[in-house]
């Protein structure tokens, strides 16, 4: 290792959050966050819903610390103890001749790490903000430790900082296998096809409230495993079977099977949460309007247009089958929920915009056709704003150090 304490070595990578569309709910081994089911999710596009982290080491650094949207934070939960471990024994050696920096295996032991972390998206919300953060930092970690280990490998250490943040360490659409062994080394997630096989589908998110929930995921968990005599049923009767259903659904790109599944995952899934005891509601009024809508577009359309979902929290993920019915729906969305008086549509719908002004809602009334289609009276301030996504591609670093959220000489917040 290099003799100077003056040197900082970073590394900055982006992850993309991911939404489940077969639920994972319930731990076996609360410890090594193994589940009580598979599950599969949707990346979404890190343009749009991401964590950002940049991760540092020098010998100067006197202790292990970290700052999330620029607040620092105790790492001393085991949560981040467990991932900086599993991490560590596995760095091997680095060397930056520029910077005349060598770090031999067993120097990381010793060394200590800065750790910057930023959300361009509400924390604790129900929109997978501990996902993206510990796929993050696992990721950016194994850059910078040189770490030689594939995806699947690294979404294993993930998985004990948050469960679905193994899911978010591939693009596309990727299935957490629950595993069989006691110690979780089976407990990995698998991509099971790219952003790119099937870029049809457009999602929209509809940020209900941006709160951190009452109820956290990993309380509400435990909560259900102990009491829910539905979630025994959902782990050992359904979701093995909505599993391959979904698996054959993504692979033929076969959209009525995907929303039916979809949706029925959701459903089940807060009815799992108002099985528990004390019931847990993560949903409210306007989540429930929102399934309405949905459910009364596809009535109207005939077959599935549009797949609904909600994790812990009252935000609503839509997935539209095609960019026409994307844009139809947006023009439905903002007649339902438009924005406050004094609120400006650049704040409002956030992400692809182009869908915004292709449904082309500046000055003109909604289509008659789309109102039908929803039966939707006007909901003002309901909704906090939209986000527009689609499929994305899993985590990258990145090589412009202007968006490094360390500072370069000393490691410390920018």
């Amino acid at each position: 290792m290099a003799e100077e304490k003056n040197w900082v070595l970073m590394v900055t990578a982006q992850t993309p959050t991911n939404i489940a569309v077969i639920k994972y709910w319930g731990k076996r081994d609360e410890v090594r966050i193994l589940p009580i089911n598979d599950s599969i999710s949707v990346t979404l596009d890190p343009d749009h819903l991401c964590t950002l982290t940049t991760v540092a080491v020098s010998p100067s650094f006197d202790r292990d610390r970290m700052w999330l949207n620029g607040k620092e934070i105790s790492l001393s939960g085991s949560r981040y103890q467990n991932c900086l471990r599993e991490i560590r024994s596995r760095g091997d050696d680095v060397e930056d001749e520029v910077k005349g920096i060598k770090i031999g295996k067993k120097d990381w032991e010793k060394l200590h790490l800065h750790i910057a972390s930023y959300n361009n998206f509400p924390t604790a919300a129900g929109l997978a903000s501990s996902a993206a953060g510990f796929a993050c930092l696992v990721f950016a970690l194994a850059k910078l430790m040189n770490v030689n280990e594939d995806p699947s490998q690294l979404s294993a250490i993930a998985r004990q900082g948050s469960g679905s943040a193994c899911r978010s360490l591939f693009g596309g659409f990727v299935k957490w296998n629950m595993g069989k062994k006691e110690d979780g080394n089976d407990s990995v997630a698998v991509q099971l096809a790219d952003e790119k096989h099937w870029d049809d589908l457009v999602i929209i998110v509809a940020v209900v409230s941006s709160r951190e929930k009452e109820t956290s995921s990993t309380s509400g968990m435990r909560e259900s495993v102990e009491t829910s005599l539905l979630l025994q049923h959902r782990a050992k009767d359904v979701v093995p079977i909505r599993i391959l259903q979904m698996e054959e659904a993504i692979k033929n790109r076969d959209f009525t099977s995907f929303a039916k599944l979809t949706c029925a995952d959701s459903n089940q899934f807060h009815a799992v949460c108002m099985d528990t005891s004390p019931p847990i509601f993560y949903m409210n009024d306007t989540s429930h309007r929102i399934i309405s809508l949905v459910e009364k577009w596809n009535r109207s359309a005939g077959t599935p247009e549009i797949a609904y979902t909600f994790d812990a929290g009252p935000n609503a993920v839509l997935i539209a089958k095609s960019r026409k019915v994307a844009v139809e729906l947006m023009q439905g969305l903002l007649y339902c929920f438009p924005p406050k008086a004094d609120t400006d549509m650049k704040s409002y719908v956030l992400g692809d915009t182009s869908i915004v002004k292709e449904a082309g809602l500046e000055g003109r009334e909604v289509p008659q056709e789309i109102k039908d289609k929803i039966g939707c009276q006007d909901q003002k301030g309901e909704v906090s704003y939209f986000i527009c996504s689609r499929p994305g591609k899993g985590p990258v670093v990145l090589q412009d150090q202007t968006q490094a959220l360390l500072h370069p000489q000393t490691g410390l917040p920018k």
